[in-house]
């Protein structure tokens, strides 16, 4: 069997349904073999957000999303949206073609060392040496990819291994010496937090994203309200609890609420579960209790105390370990504590910024109330991130994607794009600042190529506006760099693409033109004009 073709079939055995990518010459003979498969291959305009697109499929189905690109510039290209997937922990299957075999080290024709220039943000990569080794390897990354914490693995396919003839069989199960994750936390710890929980006065649980890579809000929820623990999270962690939940409190962070950031700092033992606890999610707090006790719950022993000082560390997977401390809780005394957080929730006054433009706070509350609880909203980074993470209510089976690790702007559109695929029968929001928009707006040719009814909020301010915020912050309003008064007319260029668009100053006639795409059976691009001044908070 030619090596090109074993790669469908492995990938098939994978259980492989869509590939986003772009060919170029040192890809061809795996896409000579793509071409006669049933995988439904997504031909993006950027090889970027082939890799955004997977990320966005993966998130949306649970699955290991799978992208493709040729060797050199189409492989490079790639490099932004691996490192988002890394950062996030999402799991995607990398396929990279390779100049030939003799010719590598020798700076030919679109040759890049690209297991080189992507080994710090993949958790594993191959070059492929052996065509005979490429049935083991695919399954090798199909694994390592979606177990313990899930991550990017790139598999580079020099061109002449993917024509070689090779005996194909595909492995059974997966053997990898030295990589055996932690999935049952040890039962020693687990007593031992148990015990600090009975004693604590004001419990509090903070969640990452780590709660929905494992599945785990079910076990969260669950856990939360048997032993009445209210709950915080970070941006990644937004939707592990719904937020009509009695316990539910908010997000953390330097762009989080004042109120969590202070029921953190109150609270006098903090279980952290599938977050690393990093700079942005603690920005907004002053030193943490010095009486607090804090347990870390994560399966990556890495993650555990790295950023801040544990008193309980517990490696495991979190579905796992919230499952053994239902199982052994009982209801803590916290009523007083959870009456002293509402009030802290209603005592907080919502900064009014008046406007003569759209409110984006307002417009997101109101796409929050008429889109129905099986949405997926992807966010790209930027002020439009923050709007929509403090604005936007999950519940029910809401799902939000955005970059939270990396923060990688153009990430909303492809990532939209690979959720419709995942998910067609549902209503797919992407929201963009103009920036963002206009580092993947190419993608919009993808959208009408694949009749993909996305609705597209684009938040115009007409400059680059979190970077304006800290250019107000930190140097006294001097703005420099962040100004796009020359953006394009983006309702044509939409149009052009084939989308219906409309253009709205008020939120009248915003609710108007929402209402249309909510009832569109193709793609909705609505610019919404905002006030360059109109801050996050």
């Amino acid at each position: 069997m030619r090596a090109s073709d074993a790669i469908i079939k492995s990938l098939e055995a994978e259980k492989v349904h869509m590939i986003f990518g772009y060919p170029g010459g040192a890809v061809l003979p795996f896409y000579d073999s793509l071409r006669t498969s049933n995988i439904k291959h997504i031909l993006v305009r950027h090889e970027q957000s082939a890799a955004h697109s997977a990320s966005g499929y993966a998130r949306a189905t649970g699955k290991v999303g799978v992208c493709t690109a040729t060797s050199g510039p189409g492989a490079t290209n790639l490099i932004t949206g691996i490192a988002t997937a890394y950062m996030d922990s999402i799991p995607f299957v990398i396929i990279t073609g390779q100049v030939n075999s003799n010719f590598i080290g020798k700076d030919v024709f679109q040759e890049a060392d690209i297991t080189g220039a992507t080994e710090p943000f993949t958790k594993h990569n191959y070059l492929v040496k052996n065509a005979q080794d490429l049935p083991t390897i695919i399954k090798e990354a199909f694994y390592i990819a979606s177990s313990g914490r899930p991550g990017p693995v790139l598999i580079d396919i020099p061109v002449d291994i993917q024509q070689e003839q090779i005996k194909y069989e595909y492995p059974k199960s997966v053997n990898i010496t030295g990589y055996k994750p932690t999935y049952e936390g040890h039962a020693g710890q687990i007593k031992r937090a148990l015990q600090r929980l009975k004693s604590s006065k004001k419990p509090l649980i903070c969640v990452g994203g780590g709660i929905i890579c494992a599945k785990a809000s079910k076990e969260l929820k669950a856990f939360s309200e048997k032993a009445k623990i209210p709950v915080v999270h970070t941006l990644m962690g937004i939707g592990a609890l719904p937020s009509d939940s009695p316990y539910y409190v908010g997000m953390v962070g330097s762009h989080g609420h004042s109120f969590s950031n202070q029921v953190v700092m109150e609270s006098d033992l903090l279980m952290i579960i599938g977050t690393r606890v990093g700079d942005r999610a603690t920005a907004g707090m002053k030193l943490l209790n010095e009486k607090q006790n804090i347990i870390h719950v994560d399966i990556d022993p890495a993650e555990v105390g790295k950023n801040i000082d544990t008193t309980i560390p517990i490696v495991g997977d979190a579905k796992n370990i919230l499952k053994q401390f239902s199982n052994k809780c009982t209801a803590l005394q916290t009523d007083q504590w959870l009456e002293k957080i509402n009030e802290m929730k209603k005592n907080e006054p919502e900064k009014i910024i008046p406007t003569n433009a759209i409110n984006p706070k307002e417009a997101l509350k109101f796409l929050s109330q008429v889109v129905d609880d099986d949405v997926i909203l992807t966010a790209d980074v930027g002020q439009n991130q923050i709007w929509t993470a403090r604005n936007f209510e999950i519940k029910g089976n809401r799902k939000f994607f955005t970059s939270g690790g990396l923060g990688t702007m153009g990430y909303s559109l492809p990532a939209a794009i690979g959720a419709k695929l995942a998910s067609p029968e549902k209503t797919v929001v992407s929201v963009v600042g103009d920036g963002g928009f206009q580092m993947s707006l190419s993608e919009l040719g993808t959208i009408l190529e694949n009749d993909l009814n996305i609705i597209i909020l684009l938040f115009n301010n007409s400059g680059l506006g979190m970077v304006r915020e800290l250019q107000d912050l930190h140097y006294e309003g001097k703005y420099f760099g962040v100004s796009l008064n020359k953006n394009p007319d983006f309702v044509k260029i939409a149009e052009a693409y084939g989308l219906s668009a409309k253009k709205v100053t008020t939120q009248k006639e915003f609710e108007k033109a929402l209402q249309e795409a909510l009832n569109s059976k193709k793609g909705y691009f609505i610019e919404c004009v905002v006030d360059s001044d109109f801050s996050t908070i």
